[in-house]
């Protein structure tokens, strides 16, 4: 059990990463698209996940290239 409450832990909303990020949902969903976005998990019920460590690296390779 505690495994999969580490494992959910890991796994951001999309609501959470798009509040974290400051962007509205269309604008992630617009880079989602364009191939931008972190890597996303869809999940069968079609809602999304992103993994704490693909955003943090991500974002590490946001900072690099600017």
């Amino acid at each position: 059990m505690a495994t999969v409450t580490r494992l959910h832990a890991a796994m951001l909303t999309l609501p959470e990463v798009c509040t974290e990020l400051q962007v509205s949902r269309s604008t992630f969903y617009d880079w989602r698209q364009k191939g931008r976005a972190p890597r996303c998990i869809t999940l069968p019920n079609g809602s999304l996940r992103i993994r704490r460590a693909d955003l943090d690296n991500w974002l590490n390779a946001r900072q690099d290239a600017a």
